[in-house]
C-alpha cells in the first residue's frame, strides 16, 4: 500500500513551521501512544506513521528532499530512509519532544525509549558515500554493491561488549529499568521524579569482565559489503538515505544510517538538461541539401533518424521519450538533436571549381523572408 503524504499524516500544511511540525506530532503521539492503547493495533500502526513522518519533517534537510522528490527522495526504490523506524527509534524522539523521556512515563509506569527517564539506547553515526552514476544507469536504475569500511557489531561477545553471558548483569541500583525514581514531600504532598540511572547510565545493565576483542565497546572496525538500489531518475547532488546501514551503536544499540550522494559521470557523446537528453548533430552541406538517413547515439543504443532535404541549421529534432524518466513518475523526458552543419575548411580544386558554379544559383542564395525561422526563434518557440 502507498504511503500516505507526510504533510497529510500530520494534519499540517505543507508550510508549516517547525513548531506547528513538533505541534501536530506531540498532539497524535499521545493520541495513538501504545500504553493508552493497548492492544490496539490500529493505534500502533498509527503512532509508528506520525513518527516516520515526523523524523523526515522535522530535519531540514530530509524534508527539503522530500518536498522536492516525495517518498523517493528519502525512501527511493529498494529500501531507503523512512519506514525502517522501530520502537526504540520512536521513544528516543520524546527527548527532544516532551524534554525528556515519554509523557506516558509517570501515568503508566513506561520505561520505553532515550529520554532522561528510560532504559538509554546507543545510537550509532552516521555514514556518507559517494556513488557515480553513467547516464545509462541514471535513466534505468541501478543496483550498486559497495565495499563500505566502518563500525560493526564485534563477534566475539555477539556487540555487548561483555567476555561472556555471566558478564553481564543487571543494574542493581535500577534494577535493570534504566531509571532511579525519587519520591519528594512538598506541602502539594509527594511528588515522584525520574532520572537516568547514575551506575549503568541508563542501560539496565553493567558488564563485570569485558570482551577481549572489543575491550567493552561492542563494537569494531569492519567491513561490509552493502547492494544499492537506485531508482531511475536521480540526478547530481541528490542525496538518499538507508536506514540502520550506517556505524553500529556500542552495546548492541541501534545502528545509523548510511548516506548516498549521487555523483553523474558525463557521457561522451550526450548531455543531460534537466530530464531531458542533448545530442549535438553534425552533418554535411550536401547532406542537408539533399536530405540524409543518420544514426545517432541513444541511451537505449543507436537509433536512425531522417534528415529532411534542405534541413537548415540549428534545427532541433526530437527523439520523444528518450530522455530521462522524473524519480517515482512514469513520465520521461525527450531526447533533443541539435543539428549543426559542418563546412570544410580545406577543398580540393575540383570541389572549389564546382561551388564556384553553384555559388551565383538562386537556390545557393540566402532569401529574406523565405528562409526558415532562426535558431533562436525555433529554441523560444520550444521552451515556450
Amino acid at each position: 500500500m502507498a504511503k500516505r503524504d507526510y504533510y497529510d499524516v500530520l494534519g499540517v500544511a505543507k508550510g508549516a513551521s517547525a513548531d506547528e511540525i513538533k505541534k501536530a506530532y506531540r498532539k497524535l503521539a499521545i493520541k495513538y501512544h501504545p500504553d493508552k492503547n493497548p492492544g490496539d493495533k490500529e493505534a500502533e500502526e498509527k503512532f509508528k506513521e506520525a513518527a516516520e513522518a515526523y523524523e523526515v519533517l522535522s530535519n531540514a534537510e530530509k524534508k527539503q528532499r522530500y518536498d522536492q522528490f516525495g517518498h523517493a527522495g528519502t525512501s527511493g526504490a529498494g529500501g531507503y530512509g523512512g519506514g525502517h523506524m522501530n520502537m526504540e527509534d520512536i521513544f528516543s524522539q520524546f527527548g527532544d519532544i516532551f524534554g525528556g523521556g515519554s509523557p506516558f512515563e509517570s501515568f503508566f509506569g513506561g520505561g520505553h525509549g532515550g529520554g532522561g527517564g528510560g532504559r538509554r539506547v546507543a545510537r550509532g553515526s552516521n555514514l556518507r558515500i559517494k556513488v557515480k552514476l553513467t547516464l545509462e544507469e541514471i535513466a534505468k536504475g541501478a543496483e550498486k554493491k559497495i565495499k563500505v569500511n566502518k563500525q560493526v557489531a564485534c563477534t566475539t561477545c555477539d556487540g555487548t561488549g561483555a567476555k561472556d553471558r555471566s558478564s553481564v548483569q543487571t543494574c542493581k541500583t535500577c534494577g535493570g529499568s534504566g531509571a532511579v525514581r525519587k519520591v519528594t514531600n512538598t506541602i502539594l504532598g509527594q511528588m515522584q521524579t525520574t532520572s537516568t540511572c547514575p551506575t549503568c547510565n541508563g542501560t539496565g545493565t553493567q558488564i563485570t569482565a569485558k570482551c577481549n576483542l572489543c575491550h567493552g565497546d561492542g563494537v569494531v572496525r569492519g567491513e561490509e559489503t552493502i547492494s544499492i538500489n537506485i531508482p531511475a531518475g536521480v540526478s547530481e547532488g541528490m542525496q538518499l538515505s538507508m536506514g540502520g546501514k550506517g556505524n553500529a551503536a556500542p552495546n548492541g544499540g541501534i545502528p545509523g544510517d548510511l548516506i548516498i550522494l549521487i555523483e553523474e559521470v558525463p557521457h561522451e557523446t550526450l548531455k543531460r538538461e534537466g530530464n531531458n537528453v542533448v545530442y549535438d548533430l553534425h552533418i554535411s552541406f550536401t547532406e542537408a541539401a539533399l536530405g540524409a538517413s543518420v544514426e545517432v547515439p541513444t541511451i537505449d543504443g543507436k537509433a536512425k533518424i531522417k534528415i529532411e532535404p534542405g534541413t537548415q541549421g540549428g534545427k532541433i529534432l526530437r527523439l520523444k521519450g528518450k530522455g530521462i524518466p522524473e524519480v517515482n513518475s512514469y513520465h520521461k523526458g525527450d531526447q533533443l538533436i541539435y543539428v549543426n552543419i559542418w563546412t570544410p575548411k580545406a577543398l580540393a580544386k575540383e570541389e572549389r571549381d564546382l561551388l564556384e558554379k553553384l555559388q551565383n544559383s538562386p537556390n545557393f542564395k540566402p532569401q529574406p523572408g523565405k528562409h526558415e525561422k532562426s535558431f533562436f526563434e525555433r529554441m523560444r518557440e520550444y521552451f515556450e
